[in-house]
Parts: C-alpha cells; structure tokens; sequence
C-alpha cells in the first residue's frame, strides 16, 4: 500500500531564507533514498537536499530563484513497503529527514595544499564572517550611499526588516540596511536588494569600505576587447561569485601589513617521515599541515590578540577562548575554509585524521555549511604547488592569517661551516588596527623557533 509524504526542509544549520537554486527532479520521477532533490545555495556553499524516502514525486512544491527556510515544503512523495511508517512521521512534521540525511555541501576540494585566502570567503575565504553580530553596519549620515529612486529608504534610522543570511550579506558589504528600500512583501529586505542598492551606489562613486569609512574610487573603463581580437565570455564560478564581495570587503576595510620569515623545518620532516608507519597503521596520511597547526595554535594560545575579532563598535576586542583553525583549500570551483575545531587539544594523529575526513567530504560534495564557520585563524598554504611567498588577505573577521610557501634546501652557516636545512617560506598578514608590527614580528619569531624544534610544543 503506498502512502503519500510531504518533505520538508530539514535543519541546514545556521541558515535562513536560502536560494533554491536548482530543482533536480519532477513528477514522475523515482527516486531512491539519498537522491538530491534540489540544490541550495547559501553565503558560502551549496547544499544538495536528499530524500529521507524511496518512491515516486507526485509533485514538487519549490522553484529555482525561491528562497526557503526549514520546514518549507519540497515535494509531496509516494513512499511504499517499508518507508510506510518513517513516512508517516515525515507527513505530520517529526523527524522528517533522518540526521545523517541533513544538507551536505556539494563543494569538491584538493588535498590539504591550499592557495591563499580569499576568504573568504567566502570565501571563502570564508571562513567566516559569521561572529559579527546581526546588526546593520552603522555609518555617518554624512557619509551613506547618495539616495537612489527604487532602492533608498527616505526613512533613516528605520529597522530594517530581513532575514539573518541578508543581513550578514550586508555586512559584508559594508550596507547599512536602514537605507535600503526592500522590494518583497511588507518591505522586506532581499539580497538582490542589496545588491541592487550596492550597484546603484558604486555607479555613484562611492563605496563603503568600512564602519562610518567611505572610499571614493574611480569607475572602471569599459573596454571592447574584441577590437583587439577574439574574445569569449566565460561565467565566473559559484563560489567565486560569492567570495567576491567578502574578498573585496576584507582588502579594502582591513589595513594590511604583511610580515615575512623563514622556519627551519629540517628535523621537524624528519619527525614527520619517522611517524609515517605508524601514521598508515592508524589509517591517517601524516602531511606537514598537522604540525604547523599545532605550532599555529600553541602561538595563538601565547599572543591571545592574534585569536580576537575586531567588534562592530571599533573599540572592543572579542577575545576567544577556544582555537578554531582554517584551511585554505583550493577546489574547481573556487576556494573554500573548512574549519578544524579545539585544534589545541588534539595530537597530530588526530588532526591528520580530521584533515583526511574533511578532505574526503569536500571530494564528495558533503561538505556543510558548519564545516566552513567559526574559523579564528586561517592557514593558506601553497607548499606543495611553489612560489617563495605571498601576501595572503585577511579572513575578516579574523585579524590575522599565515601563508605558508614551498620549503627548500639552503646552506646555514653553523658557526663553524655551511651545512644544508629545510628552509620554510611563510608570511603573515594581519590587520594593523588590532595587531601592531612589534606583535606581528614576535608572532612569527615564535612560530619558526616552534617548527625549528618541535619538542617545545611539549614544554
């Protein structure tokens, strides 16, 4: 006997008022358990929804371009044999999609060799501006947007009514969203209204670049590059679209400072290589990422200001007292933070196995949207691509992060004579508001005195 089931949205985390973005199947079609339903797309993934159940669409209750929250409806299902009962308990709103079904992330991702941040974030990049608070960015009135016809409030000070997701959008893009005219039912607030506003404001001249701190920049030229020769249009990618905004927000809110140094990372790889056996019979792959975060959050741990975020008011530091990693990944579509947690209470085994996990999840597209939040330093290594170094950009609304380039062999005068050592590029970026340069030079003084001998981790 077939029973019908309504699915629902399940709990995505922290995230309301998403994109559906694309809707993968219709009435008619089968479908097993698993089977993406439909994509959704938040600040800084996208999450392919699956069915709790086996069965036939009967029909489908969402479209592309609408924006769901939880418990939305997404299709109503013919469930039969043995789905009957679990099906039951989905119609009436308990349980509709078991835990382990919730929405994965469909990103894919390199191994652990990352390029440099962005982000931010998103991306990234981005990890990663989910500790600011949800509230407007505030701004002197002398210093808003000029008014714009069908997207400015005339009402200032006004609430604003949005979702919590919009609202960090305008956060990110430094939109006070008193000023913005929403165009959905009963004056809402949507993130094409902040763009629309964004747009409107740049065609102006004026940016916002910060809390109460405009930067005037001049509009680009127009080029008609096919007057040169052949030209074709190719379509940024998702996650770089997303990204972008965070990217841009971060190099021209924070005032950057980047320090450069070098490690002696000769016995440290040495260690690494002796663990390697017994690395293989716990099932990790012991990479050099393990130790530099655990030299990472050791520091951290020390110079508690490099671990704080910035608040809204400009006059506070939000200290943290946990030590939250992210790792710079480097994918097809753009580049994503997965976050590795309380990295300051595991052993290196135990992060490797944690890289390996989050490595494999982004390769199969399940990374979640908590995967990529709550980040309190980013790592953004090129080590295994080359380079000697860069300047990686700040993950606002953290203040500071480490780029780690290709190690080499150098000759180091001993005292006595040359003698060969693995020397390892890195460089910090920091945000210069929170962290001057006499802190950023002992950061990464102690950082390379702790990968130069490993054994003071234990001291």
């Amino acid at each position: 006997m077939a029973k019908e089931t309504q699915v629902l949205l399940p709990d995505i985390g922290d995230f309301a008022d998403v994109e559906v973005i694309e809707v993968l199947v219709a009435p008619g079609d089968q479908v097993q358990v698993e089977d993406s339903l439909i994509t959704l797309e938040s600040d800084k993934a996208s999450m392919d929804i699956p069915s709790p159940y086996a069965g036939e669409i009967l029909s489908v209750s969402v479209k592309a371009g609408e924006r769901i929250s939880q418990g939305h409806p997404i299709a109503i299902l013919k469930v039969t044999g043995e789905a009957e009962a679990a099906g039951e308990d989905a119609a009436s709103g308990e349980e509709p999609v078991p835990e382990s079904a919730t929405a994965d992330a469909k990103i894919p991702a390199s191994e652990d060799i990352e390029p440099p941040e962005q982000a931010p974030p998103m991306p990234a990049p981005a990890r990663v501006a989910d500790e600011a608070p949800a509230v407007p960015v505030p701004g002197e009135k002398e210093h808003q947007p000029p008014p714009v016809k069908a997207q400015l409030s005339e009402v200032p000070g006004r609430k604003a009514h949005a979702s919590p997701s919009v609202r960090q959008f305008a956060r990110e893009l430094g939109v006070d969203l008193s000023l913005v005219q929403g165009s959905a039912p009963k004056g809402r607030v949507t993130r094409e209204d902040v763009q629309n506003y964004v747009k409107a404001a740049v065609s102006g001249g004026v940016v916002a670049a910060g809390a109460g701190s405009p930067l005037s920049l001049p509009a680009a030229p127009e080029v008609d590059f096919s007057r040169f020769g052949e030209v074709e249009t190719v379509a940024l990618g998702r996650i770089k679209k997303i990204s972008g905004a965070h990217l841009h927000r971060s190099w021209l809110s924070v005032p950057h400072v980047t320090q450069f140094d070098e490690a002696d990372i000769s016995e440290l790889e040495a260690f690494r290589k002796s663990l390697k056996q017994e690395a293989e019979k716990q099932g990790v792959r012991l990479t050099f990422m393990p130790f530099l975060m655990k030299a990472c959050a050791a520091v951290l741990r020390e110079m508690p200001e490099f671990n704080s975020s910035l608040a809204p008011d400009g006059e506070h530091l939000l200290m943290k007292k946990y030590v939250h990693l992210g790792v710079a990944v480097d994918t097809p579509n753009g580049l994503v933070v997965p976050v590795v947690r309380d990295v300051d209470r595991k052993g290196v085994m135990e992060l490797a196995g944690e890289l390996g996990a989050l490595s494999q999840k982004a390769r199969d597209g399940k990374l979640a949207p908590a995967d990529m939040q709550g980040g309190c330093f980013s790592i953004s290594s090129l080590g295994g691509i080359g380079g000697t170094q860069f300047t990686p950009i700040v993950n606002q609304p953290e203040v500071a992060i480490l780029g780690v380039s290709r190690a080499e062999m150098k000759p180091r005068w001993n005292g006595t004579e040359f003698e060969p050592r693995l020397r390892m590029p890195f460089s910090l970026s920091y945000d210069h508001r929170v962290i001057d340069g006499a802190q950023g030079v002992r950061f990464t003084t102690r950082l390379s005195a702790l990968l130069a001998e490993i054994r003071r981790l234990l001291l």
